[in-house]
């Protein structure tokens, strides 16, 4: 532990959606296919009427998100992953401020994919994305990064669904921080999937979509490194 390694994604297998036309000729050519028309449709109606009560239902108070037709209650963190998610968001906030790059969001912030609903731990705006957002927004789009902070909860819908999906909706990076064990992982896509650039519990992680940010691993995990990385980024004048 401790170099900065690449590796292949876990979800390979998962990551490359089927050719619709393998997909389509399977269904075309099924005797079933007016069945299955009917009940796709009906599952997508009743799960759009949901949807439309999810976002009622949902109150400021909750953290909650709508993934595949289910309302998703997330339970409170634990010390260690506020503590990670927070040191996470003063640098990159700082940042991004600092060199007027658009914006970074926390939890709150309501991604409405094209089926799905989720409040990433972060999520960054790059200019373009970030001059179309207004002050009463509650609906985001796909932001430009994504980061999730593991919990015995949401690991697997942060390493499933959501890694599916945020790269179908082409999210250009996504962090995964496993504050237990004090890891980063950090994914860029490629050709509509996630490939993994870095695994690493030191050294630094440098983003393919934040121009020259560059954030000590550590600086996620101790407060002394975080505020010597924060004094690093204030004081750069370049």
């Amino acid at each position: 532990m401790g170099a900065m390694r690449a590796l292949s994604a876990p979800w390979d297998e998962l990551a490359h959606r089927p050719p619709m036309g393998v997909v389509m000729q399977r269904l075309i050519h099924s005797p079933w296919l007016p069945m299955h028309v009917q009940e796709l449709q009906s599952l997508l109606r009743e799960e759009r009427a949901r949807r439309e009560r999810f976002y009622k239902e949902m109150s400021e108070g909750q953290k909650v998100e709508f993934i595949n037709g289910e309302v998703i209650v997330q339970s409170p963190a634990k010390w260690h992953h506020t503590t990670a998610v927070r040191n996470l968001l003063i640098l990159l906030g700082a940042y991004v401020s600092k060199h007027s790059l658009g914006c970074v969001g926390q939890e709150k912030v309501l991604i409405t994919l094209t089926r799905n609903d989720y409040e990433p731990d972060i999520v960054y705006f790059g200019p373009e994305k970030a001059q179309a957002l207004t002050p009463d927004q509650m609906k985001f789009p796909a932001p430009d990064l994504v980061v999730e902070a593991l919990s015995p909860s949401t690991e697997e819908n942060d390493r499933g669904i959501k890694f599916l999906d945020y790269a179908a909706h082409g999210v250009a990076e996504y962090w995964i921080v496993d504050p237990q064990a004090e890891m980063i992982e950090q994914y860029v896509l490629q050709d509509e999937a996630y490939q993994l650039r870095v695994k690493t519990d030191s050294g630094v992680i440098r983003s393919g979509v934040i121009e020259n940010l560059a954030i000590p691993a550590r600086a996620v995990f101790d407060e002394t490194e975080m505020l010597a990385a924060l004094q690093a980024i204030l004081g750069d004048d370049d």
